[in-house]
């Protein structure tokens, strides 16, 4: 018994269903039988069935004597599957790369529910790309599996059958099958998920569906047959009762959309669709069904049949549209003209030999090397006035005496015009002009572990739309690069190829780490509300450019239950993501929106992530590392991203291949035991060899007061081997933190 039956209708898709069956039989999880279903069809799709039949023993190849549709030829597949679980494919489908490994994990995370939700993204007839399901009907936190009341917005949701995996006892127990015609996931998807005992969410595109471009036919008309069969199935379940207004609303969205989309009805149908629309409304609308505020006209309209009034109403609606974005448009135009106009006349005026403008990540709030430098700006070079570039609610974590920039204004336009310096971790505005005589520092956003740069471009996923023209462009205007370790250097020189000038002084945002008091960091913990005497553990994940919201791969619960109460967790979720990476609990403590990462890495114990570049910073602080990287993980992260080198071959300290061993890193003591602390020290040697506090002086005295003879780089051996804070607060045996004994104030401008 396979665990999976893949059934692939197939009819009139000779084009795609080479790719079709492909992606199936190429998955990493081979255990499967392709059931793929030739309904008849008039092209070459049973040939290529038989072809693959041949080939692949798993290919199991049911031609029908007469075309029929995709329901009963879904039927005809379900009459013969022996999977545990049946996949629903169309013939110009595809599934993702490794879903079916995925799918079953999640299977058995979640105890082998009925149904298991997963997402898909839609081709459309252009290649164009995108996920539909909303993404908090995927990662909505709670228990699982669950029921439908439980999360009642699934039935909101697309009632498409390629998006789901069914468990394949309870659809014959249950007797489901699919009817005729078109539309005939409708009384199919409902029933089963009002039906399941158990079901379960993945948060991953398991499935690329192609969408044809849609004409106009009567063959929309058979949604109303559908819908029948939908109440009709109520009607023989009244224990089913309460979902009836919920599909009641859906009905009435449905069909309104069918009839408001010009290329789907003839015009010459319009009317009688409508009309039979008012028929089903009278006809199963619940008794007691409040409509929505913003659906009553929809409602309305629909359930008086008036045609011509609807038309007008959306034609109004359009006209009211296409004037407000007119107005629109001219307003920004003349405002961008203004705005242009005026950067033009500042860029003719003098430089202020004493402005210093500041960004990270494009306007994001003070932090990183940028803010660094920016202190180190107004301690080192007083005479030199500084401002920060921020989006408004950033604008809290700027130095008061900082001046506060909001990006496309006049001011902002001002500063990047007549600044002697401009500083930031990420690339400048596109229209910037660089003047004779400005100087461009660019700091970069870590040591990178990661393809960037030129190297994208053999990722085109991770690549997305990069314009290589305009990366160079903003290259060109680079006057000096931060590079924190020599690989860092060899690896901005090649893949941001210009004229620049490397500065190998260190990352001066971990200037602090060497310079901070364990009183600093008592002070850090007290604001984190980190109870005294207990181990806390930095959870900081990097992004994943295949997903376009953030999965937890660890269960901060479950790991906290395992290794009792001494331990906690700060979780934090990357910056391009938003909302918390876990819910806030006494001992999950979610620091996603707190403005200094240093001040974290501080108050923490240890550090556990996968391939965030946090890793490398975190490493000058001599603290325990663990990297949690499952196989499969690493090798999609590998290939939608692309690697410098193997982290699970040359890590920090630990590496945990699950959850469980992450578990058994911690209870055992291997996370800070002599192994973890020899790979760190190695590790260290290599990224670290400039980080000893003096960083953002170095390029403060370089850049700004043109000195030559800066201070020397003291090598690891020769710093200070002062204890720990974590140890000198009494908490945990951990190992010394190498930096100079003197203590700085710098930490409250991060704080």
């Amino acid at each position: 018994m396979p665990r999976f039956s893949v059934i692939v209708p197939a009819y009139q898709v000779q084009a795609y269903l080479h790719e079709c069956l492909e992606s199936v039989l190429s998955q990493s999880y081979p255990d499967l039988e392709l059931i793929a279903v030739d309904d008849r069809s008039p092209d070459a799709c049973g040939e290529i069935v038989d072809e693959f039949a041949a080939r692949d023993p798993r290919v199991r190849p049911v031609h029908l004597a007469e075309n029929r549709g995709p329901g009963p030829a879904r039927n005809a597949g379900l009459a013969v599957a022996t999977g545990d679980y049946v996949v629903f494919l169309d013939g110009d489908d595809t599934l993702t790369p490794d879903a079916l490994r995925a799918i079953s994990d999640r299977l058995k995370e979640t105890g082998e529910p009925d149904v298991l939700v997963h997402d898909h993204a839609i081709v459309d007839w252009r290649g164009a790309t995108a996920r539909t399901a909303p993404a908090l009907l995927l990662t909505e936190q709670g228990p699982a599996p669950f029921r439908l009341e439980d999360r009642p917005g699934l039935l909101r949701a697309t009632t498409v059958v390629w998006d789901k995996v069914y468990r394949r006892e309870f659809v014959e127990r249950e007797g489901f099958r699919f009817p005729p015609g078109r539309y005939e996931d409708t009384p199919w998807t409902c029933p089963v998920l009002m039906t399941a005992e158990t079901i379960a969410t993945l948060d991953r595109v398991c499935v690329h569906h192609r969408q044809r471009r849609v004409t106009d036919t009567r063959d929309h008309f058979e949604l109303f047959d559908q819908y029948d069969r939908l109440f009709a199935f109520l009607d023989q379940h009244p224990e089913l009762g309460r979902w009836r207004p919920v599909l009641f609303r859906r009905m009435v969205d449905r069909l309104t959309a069918v009839f408001t989309d010009r290329h789907r009805l003839p015009r010459a149908a319009r009317a009688e669709f409508l009309g039979r629309a008012r028929d089903h409304y009278r006809r199963y609308r619940a008794p007691g069904h409040r409509v929505p505020l913003r659906a009553r006209l929809r409602h309305t309209l629909v359930r008086l049949n008036l045609h011509r009034v609807y038309r007008a109403l959306e034609l109004a609606k359009r006209l009211s549209h296409r004037t407000t974005a007119r107005t629109a448009r001219l307003a920004g135009a003349l405002r961008t003209a203004s705005l242009r106009l005026h950067y033009r006349v500042q860029l003719r005026l003098p430089l202020h030999e004493d402005r210093a403008v500041f960004s990270a990540y494009g306007d994001r709030g003070h932090g990183g090397d940028p803010g660094a430098l920016e202190s180190a700006f107004r301690e080192l070079a007083p005479h030199i006035r500084t401002a920060w570039i921020a989006a408004p609610e950033h604008h809290h974590t700027i130095p008061t005496a900082t001046r506060r920039l909001r990006p496309g204004t006049a001011a902002y336009w001002t500063a990047l015009a007549r600044s002697k310096y401009l500083v930031g971790n990420a690339e400048f505005d596109p229209r910037l002009v660089k003047r004779p005589g400005q100087t461009v520092v660019q700091t970069r956003h870590g040591t990178p572990l990661k393809h960037m740069g030129l190297d994208l471009l053999e990722h085109p996923a991770a690549a997305r739309d990069m314009d290589v023209t305009a990366l160079l462009d903003d290259v060109d205007k680079w006057d000096y690069v931060l590079s924190a370790n020599r690989h860092s250097t060899l690896t901005w020189e090649r893949v941001f190829p210009g004229g620049y000038t490397t500065l190998p002084y260190g990352s001066p945002r971990n200037d602090v780490f060497q310079r901070a008091t364990s009183q600093d960091v008592r002070r850090l913990r007290e604001r984190l509300g980190i109870p005294e005497g207990t181990v806390a553990i930095l959870y900081a994940p990097t992004h994943r450019d295949y997903r376009r919201t953030q999965r937890a791969t660890l269960d901060l619960d479950r790991v906290l239950r395992r290794l009792g109460p001494r331990f906690v967790v700060l979780a934090r979720a990357h910056h391009r993501y938003e909302g918390p990476l876990a819910a806030d609990s006494a001992r999950v403590l979610d620091v996603t929106g707190h403005p200094s990462v240093e001040s974290l890495c501080l108050a923490s114990d240890a550090l556990v992530t996968d391939y965030s570049s946090l890793m490398f910073d975190y490493a000058g602080l001599d603290r325990p590392i663990v990297i949690h990287a499952t196989d499969d993980d690493y090798a999609a992260y590998e290939a939608a991203r692309g690697t410098y080198f193997d982290l699970r071959s040359f890590p920090p300290g630990a590496v945990a291949r699950s959850e469980d061993e992450l578990i058994d890193i911690f209870a055992t003591g291997h996370w800070r035991g002599s192994r973890s602390a020899q790979l760190r020290s190695a590790f260290r040697e290599r990224f670290c060899p400039y980080d000893d506090g003096r960083a953002a002086e170095r390029v403060v005295r370089r850049v700004v007061l043109g000195e030559t003879e800066l201070p020397p780089v003291v090598p690891l051996a020769e710093r200070y081997p002062v204890p720990s804070a974590a140890a000198e607060l009494g908490h945990s045996p951990l190992t010394t933190v190498p930096r100079p004994a003197s203590p700085a104030a710098a930490l409250t401008e991060n704080i």
